[in-house]
């Protein structure tokens, strides 16, 4: 009897609460700031290069084979490139795709992949333990490239190699001339040059897992020369020194980089920069904390960049292209050989967590877009990829989402936003703030973009976001990544658990600023 006389008093709290929550696409009741966001337009870092939206395409696993490249299959067309995985790079927005690798190329004979695909010769794949067919080559990448609407990059094999090698690849597929190279490309079915401008001088050759590994002065040595014979082919390239990439005990990592530039800054035009990521604890705060490591990195080489150019005001612009990024850790295990780690295939799942590591990496990007104007995810599909593919179709993970978003601030201005937060020490290094910040803006039609990835896993958080400009007029477009599940993941018929929610939202001005509350584990990208 008790429990029906307190029934009514029940119901009129429930009739309160639903009368006191916010309309659709409108802020709940305000909270006091607790964060500050300024931004101002006339604080340009520089450029979002379109090119920092690449991606990566390696002989390994089922990347190529199964991925891009499935001949009989009844979803590829002609040419044997499966056009459901080319729709959905396109979604993605792709615009620089790296080819053939990664680890492969260091083992790779160009030569291989050439001509009547029948009588190509079939290798051994040293780097990954595997059998390499080649039938898919430097014309076949090419007219993928091509067909897709993205700028190919080439790495040539550094390792065991020759420069010989790396100029006659140039000549092959840039030569307008009667040359030999250029009459077989000819024979190949192609009768104007292919036109490839971007270049990388060799992949991660600092790494003793590398095949023709070498020391910094060597392959210094090796990529100097390489680099004077390729622009003899074609003086227009671009060059991408490889930068360190083995951040192992004892590893010089930053002497490597300060070899590499001392000695090639008269011919490269960038140096690359690769980091992977591991949530191996389960622990989000720690784990998007790695924010502070790639700032880092990243500031660290655009000192040494400064450094090799002092005192010589004509010397050649040197950029960081951050060639291969990504989360990776399911499919390898500590003390794995790299044969071991190929037999994976490494098909990650990727999840929620992951998916926000996505925006924590390009705010990094974006925040420095005055050097970063080359970045690559590594991969495009199933190898650590943002699509995963069987026999009958695909299905997009959890991280293409945030990708494809920012993708779409390609070409805009990067601004030096101010940022206030609640701070946080995940661990024995420096503190950092909750909410990870980067800002664009379109001087033609005076948008702002605002990305914010909130990294508290309890607390949301609110800000109040200034613009020097002016108060947003009208409503504020929301794109907001969340989920209470960050182990949510995706797979074959049901990769709509994760997935953007997108609204306009009407905010209360006061100035120049609104409040705007961030979700805990978050990515929200405001627009105005």
């Amino acid at each position: 009897m008790k429990r029906h006389r307190r029934l009514p008093s029940l119901c009129a709290a429930v009739l309160a609460a639903l009368l006191a929550s916010p309309p659709v696409g409108a802020q709940s009741a305000p909270t006091p700031a607790t964060a500050r966001i300024k931004i101002d337009p006339d604080r340009v870092v520089g450029e979002v290069n379109p090119r920092m939206f690449g991606n990566f395409a390696e002989h390994l696993g089922r990347c190529i084979y199964g991925g891009i490249f499935e001949e009989g299959s009844p979803l590829s067309d002609a040419d044997g490139f499966r056009k459901d995985v080319m729709e959905a790079a396109k979604g993605l927005g792709v615009t620089l795709l790296r080819w053939p690798g990664g680890n492969f190329s260091s083992g790779y004979n160009w030569k291989d992949g050439i001509g009547p695909r029948d009588q190509r010769p079939v290798r051994r794949d040293q780097a990954w333990d595997a059998i390499e067919t080649n039938r898919f080559g430097t014309d076949e990448f090419l007219r993928y490239a091509e067909k897709l609407g993205v700028e190919p990059y080439v790495c040539i094999n550094a390792g065991l190699g020759t420069v010989e090698d790396a100029r006659n690849w140039v000549e092959y597929t840039n030569e307008a001339g009667n040359t030999y190279w250029a009459q077989q490309r000819r024979k190949n079915g192609r009768e104007k040059p292919w036109n490839v401008k971007v270049w990388g001088l060799g992949n991660e050759l600092d790494g003793p897992w590398q095949l023709g590994h070498k020391n910094a002065e060597d392959y210094a040595k090796f990529a100097l020369e390489a680099a004077k014979a390729m622009r003899r082919a074609d003086q227009s390239i671009t060059l991408i020194a490889s930068g360190s990439s083995n951040f192992g005990p004892g590893a010089d990592w930053v002497g490597w980089n300060r070899t590499v530039l001392e000695r090639l800054k008269s011919e490269i035009d960038y140096i690359s920069l690769h980091t992977y990521i591991a949530n191996r604890e389960g622990n989000l705060e720690k784990f998007l904390a790695v924010s502070r490591d790639i700032d880092d990195r990243i500031e660290v080489v655009k000192g040494q960049i400064q450094a090799v150019r002092v005192g010589n005001p004509k010397a050649r612009p040197i950029h960081i292209a951050f060639d291969e990024w990504n989360s990776w850790y399911r499919t390898i295990t500590p003390g794995m050989t790299e044969a071991q780690i190929g037999a994976t295939g490494l098909e990650e799942k990727y999840d929620f967590a992951d998916a926000l590591a996505m925006g924590m990496f390009l705010n990094s990007f974006i925040r420095h877009a005055d050097v970063v104007t080359i970045a690559n995810l590594a991969q495009l599909v199933n190898v650590i990829a943002p699509i995963f593919t069987n026999k009958d179709g695909l299905y997009l993970q959890t991280t293409y989402f945030p990708i494809a978003e920012y993708a779409k601030q390609k070409g805009l201005q990067s601004l030096d936003a101010l940022v206030e937060s609640p701070q946080y020490k995940p661990d024995e290094g420096r503190a950092l703030g909750y909410l990870d910040v980067s800002s664009t803006y379109d001087p033609k039609t005076k948008q702002v973009y605002l990305n914010v990835l909130n990294r508290s896993a309890k607390d949301d958080i609110t800000a109040r976001v200034e613009n020097v400009a002016g108060a947003p007029k009208g409503p504020v477009s929301v794109w907001e990544l969340d989920n209470p599940d960050l182990k949510a993941t995706h797979t074959f018929g049901n990769d709509k658990v994760v997935r953007p929610v997108t609204r306009s939202a009407s905010v209360k001005t006061s100035g120049n600023a609104f409040d705007y509350t961030f979700p805990k584990h978050s990515l929200t990208i405001l627009k105005w």
